[in-house]
């Protein structure tokens, strides 16, 4: 007896500042397919009206982590892409 493996991964995304103002929210569920990194989140999101104005390479966080692109997704992981930070 085999140990079943997930085939969907859902996350939460969170846009902010001018990010989800092109996207139109600032939270979003997305389904991925199996096994799912940074990449794949941010390829279902530039399939949202607006989501193709989101830049190549964002800055981006798993569960308040920086992550790069290729970071596996977990179930109901929490993936924010986040704008240019300027300090001050």
């Amino acid at each position: 007896m085999g140990v079943s493996v997930p085939t969907t991964v859902c996350v939460r995304a969170l846009l902010f500042a001018s990010y989800a103002e092109v996207v139109g929210r600032g939270a979003v569920t997305l389904t991925l397919t199996a096994p799912a990194t940074v990449r794949s989140a941010l390829w279902e999101l530039r399939r949202l009206p607006g989501g193709e104005r989101l830049p190549e390479r964002p800055l981006v966080a798993v569960n308040h982590t920086h992550a790069a692109l290729d970071t596996p997704l977990s179930p109901n992981d929490e993936v924010a892409i986040l704008p240019p930070l300027a300090g001050g």
